[in-house]
């Protein structure tokens, strides 16, 4: 047997070297030892001749070391890590569970400094070893999540599910979605046009299943339900109109999509919709490209909204 880093495996307790702690060798063999410092050993230390359970690790001088601590992931293992820190010039460091970080070099990072994780945030990995045989993670590939995965069921469609980026293209993100009890996950997509911002790789975030698909995986937006985000897109449109000069706006049906995109975050569809729905209560009235109170200056909305010439949308 080769001991390599990342890998459990018991090693006998050799020799007791004060104050570094014990030397540890494979069982009948005259193999190289492995120092299990002191403040590595979780519980009782052991004794000359005991089987100790350990992982195995570099320690910051390159020597293959051993810690009774239990790790989140072992060599060749698919696991989610939480990013404990970043250093621009190597990677992210995970949190493995023992004291010490694992690294994700930047070059499995994507081209947008925007969509780097942020410390917090929690990446999909694959324990592998670099030319030295350290640990190093790679990102889980799509390959990784097929074999730990399961088919989304139908009763999905429409529930809201916690979801964590996995990787991001520019029409969409690739998530994995929270199995809960059932298991680790499924597979889905969440497309740009469905996000309310962008998403950034390794971030969770809440998203509702909009379609679960025939092989099991399911597609999701980050947007309320067309019902649901109407009534939060007319109040946000009418505390918007609240705080505006004459309770008028440069913005109606006839504004281009962009632009209510750009000023609202909505799709001018979502805008059209809350618009109907505020003029259909007789809050607003529209004329033109403006949208105005109705009865904000105590008119009654037939005279025309006007506002000073710099106001643009």
């Amino acid at each position: 047997m080769t001991l390599a880093a990342g890998t459990i495996t018991s090693l006998l307790a050799r020799r007791e070297v004060p104050p570094y702690g014990w030397f540890l060798a494979e069982p009948d063999t005259e193999g190289p030892e492995v120092l299990l410092p002191y403040g590595e050993i979780l519980g009782a230390r052991p004794e000359a001749g005991d089987e100790v359970p350990v992982f195995l690790f570099h320690d910051d001088k390159g020597r293959l070391t051993a810690t009774t601590r239990e790790p989140f992931l072992t060599y060749g293992q698919m696991g989610r890590l939480k990013m404990a820190d970043f250093n621009p010039r190597f990677g992210c460091f995970l949190e493995i569970g023992i004291g010490r970080q694992l690294l994700l070099p930047i070059k499995e990072l994507p081209e947008k400094k925007e969509l780097w994780p942020q410390e917090g945030d929690e990446l999909h990995v694959v324990m592998k070893h670099d030319k030295e045989g350290r640990m190093l993670a790679r990102l889980a590939r799509i390959e990784d999540y097929e074999a730990a995965v399961f088919r989304a069921p139908s009763s999905w469609h429409h529930e809201e599910k916690i979801v964590w980026v996995t990787d991001t293209f520019r029409d969409g993100v690739f998530v994995l979605v929270d199995g809960g009890v059932i298991g680790f996950g499924a597979l889905g997509y969440i497309p740009t046009a469905s996000m309310t911002r962008p998403l950034r790789l390794g971030e969770k975030v809440l998203a509702r299943v909009t379609q679960v698909k025939d092989d099991g995986r399911v597609t999701l937006s980050m947007r309320s339900s067309k019902e649901k985000g109407r009534i939060e897109d007319s109040d946000k449109l009418l505390a918007f109109l609240k705080e505006r000069p004459g309770g008028a706006m440069p913005y109606s049906d006839e504004t281009p999509a962009e632009t209510i995109q750009r000023r609202f975050g909505i799709s001018k569809s979502a805008f059209k919709r809350a618009m109907g729905k505020l003029m259909k209560e007789g809050l607003v009235t529209q004329q033109g490209n403006w949208t105005k109170l109705v009865g904000a200056d105590g008119s009654s909305g037939d005279d025309k909204a006007s506002a000073p010439a710099s106001d643009k949308p």
